[in-house]
């Protein structure tokens, strides 16, 4: 049985820390103390209040653990990331942080501490499964099609997270960064929307979003591109919310104070976006790979539905993003991934057995993922 700290009880933090509980003896850290008390009251996990915004805190917690996993809102990820290293301990993260996680790469090295990144759907899954194929297959063309959405279709935003709204503002902020013709290309979040029809659901909208991340220049893969998936119109009602300044994280006066736009904004989604602990939602993936593989050109298609899961109480994105990185961390703690230094998704996909051991374990919880191949 090993020692293993959960940093964050949000939806996807908790569900990963009641996974690993059943083998480990498992921590679960966050400023919240009424999630934290729901979490104890129901498993048998030690819980720790701490302000996790504190890089001593989080070095101290996590000195003499096994292994952390971060779960933390991406603008504390980084930090939070830089801490654990700084205490000699192996990590898992799934924060999403804007920085390049191979900033802490050298830090990690000399500490011989092992951590794998991004280790979620998209990014996460889709880096594994770039990974494995890139074993035996030259890719040309790259395309990830994914988003998370309740089943229910609430005006005006027919949309709901697991996650806080300021870390969705962040997604449709920041540049989205494509690859075409092997060149880096550079166009705005939210940009050249499209219809899709995607089974079992049907008609999505799709946009660029900043998810290629470390495949950028991991991958070597000419035409890439990740769009998130939205209810048709969701798009153009974030552009004009952004457009007239409600993401501007510039303070502007009001009654006699400064204020954030950004912050006014996120409180006030935060009850129209918050995903209800029992609110039935999906994710949704379709992940598109085409090349040369053995004297053919072929297409590989994985596709991915997965819904709330009533017997568990556990979202659909927890399960999809938490899971992965749960069988991620198993991997490490089992000694069977020992590569030190930052370890993208993509690392682990490049060794058969961690892939084929990712998608068992998944599959164990019943998250599966459909493979079609095509001769083209």
């Amino acid at each position: 049985m090993k020692k293993i700290m959960v940093l964050g009880a949000g939806l996807v933090g908790r569900a990963m820390a009641i996974d690993l509980c059943r083998d480990h003896e498992v921590t679960s850290v966050d400023i919240h103390a009424d999630a934290l008390a729901r979490l104890a009251a129901e498993h048998p996990i030690r819980t720790v209040t701490a302000d996790l915004g504190r890089k001593e805190a989080i070095t101290s917690l996590a000195a003499g653990q096994d292994l952390v996993i971060g779960a933390l809102p991406g603008v504390m990820g980084y930090r939070a990331l830089e801490a654990v290293i700084s205490a000699g301990v192996n990590c898992i993260d799934i924060s999403f942080f804007p920085e390049d996680p191979f900033g802490l790469d050298g830090m990690a090295k000399a500490g011989g501490v092992t951590v794998v990144t991004d280790c979620g759907v998209a990014p996460g899954m889709s880096n594994l499964i770039i990974g494995h194929h890139q074993r035996s297959m030259r890719i040309d063309s790259f395309e990830c099609l994914v988003g998370g959405l309740p089943k229910k279709r609430t005006w005006p935003f027919e949309y709901k997270a697991p996650f806080s709204p300021l870390d969705v503002i962040e997604e449709y902020l920041r540049p989205a960064r494509l690859m075409e013709n092997g060149r880096i290309v550079t166009k705005p979040a939210l940009s050249e929307p499209e219809l899709v029809e995607l089974e079992p659901v049907g008609t999505l909208e799709a946009f660029n979003t900043d998810g290629l991340r470390t495949l950028l220049t991991t991958a070597n893969i000419p035409d890439m591109r990740e769009k998130t998936l939205r209810y048709p119109g969701h798009c153009q009602l974030m552009r004009i919310l952004r457009e007239a300044g409600f993401f501007s994280d510039e303070p502007i006066p009001v009654g006699g104070a400064m204020v954030s736009p950004r912050e006014v904004t996120s409180r006030l989604l935060l009850p129209q976006w918050q995903l209800g602990e029992e609110e039935i939602e999906f994710t949704i993936m379709r992940i598109t790979l085409e090349g040369e593989e053995g004297g053919r050109r072929l297409r590989h298609i994985y596709r991915l539905y997965d819904t709330y899961d009533p017997a568990t109480r556990t979202s659909s994105m927890a399960r999809t993003t938490g899971y992965t990185a749960t069988a991620a961390a198993r991997l490490v703690l089992e000694g069977r991934f020992v590569r030190k230094g930052i370890s993208p998704p993509e690392y682990l996909g490049a060794e058969g057995e961690c892939f084929e051991r990712i998608m068992a374990d998944l599959g164990r919880h019943s998250v599966r993922y459909t493979h079609e191949e095509t001769v083209l």
